[in-house]
């Protein structure tokens, strides 16, 4: 059976997050790989990245927002928006940090966040609230919290090599839109 795009990129993202964290990096932690990994996954799609709505429905694009919006909510709802900010923070900070120059702009609600800060602090709460099968998933996020900036260092390195092999090897890849 031949694989589907979905799971070809899936395999594409698993070996180079396993090669930059493992090879590169010397972090042998599989289930923290695996957590990058699947992360890099879900936010191939945009409406993961900003799946998180305001009471009107309106996507939350900014941490600063998203933060607010936590407030509001309780149990494993609030723990799902933290893990998010830990996310979205980790995706942005690791692979893109050239966007942050326009989300953290003067017009923007987040200029005066540390997105590196905000990350580790979402991914400690997010570990604190109890979930129904979480303790796992909690210990992941604790080193998350911990481990924040290497996680984004480690996620650079992922972007440089699949840079360079798509220099090497363009079109290795079935993305379809």
């Amino acid at each position: 059976m031949t694989p589907t795009p979905q799971q070809t990129l899936g395999r594409f993202f698993a070996g180079l997050t396993e090669h930059a964290f493992v090879a590169q990096l010397g972090v042998a932690d599989p289930p923290l790989i695996d957590y990058v990994a699947s992360l890099l996954i879900r936010f191939l799609r945009n409406d993961v990245v900003y799946h998180l709505r305001d009471l009107t429905g309106r996507p939350l694009e900014e941490v600063a927002s998203m933060l607010l919006e936590g407030q509001e909510r309780i149990g494993e709802a609030r723990r799902d928006l933290h893990q998010h900010v830990g996310d979205f923070t980790l995706f942005w900070t690791g692979l893109y940090p050239e966007s942050l120059r326009e989300m953290q702009s003067t017009k923007r609600k987040d200029y005066f966040l540390d997105y590196c800060e905000q990350g580790k602090r979402a991914y400690y709460i997010a570990s604190t609230i109890p979930g129904i099968d979480q303790q796992p998933q909690n210990e992941i996020l604790r080193r998350l919290s911990r481990e924040f900036e290497m996680c984004v260092y480690g996620l650079g390195e992922v972007r440089r090599e699949w840079e360079r092999r798509d220099d090497h090897f363009s079109g290795i890849l079935p993305i379809n839109n």
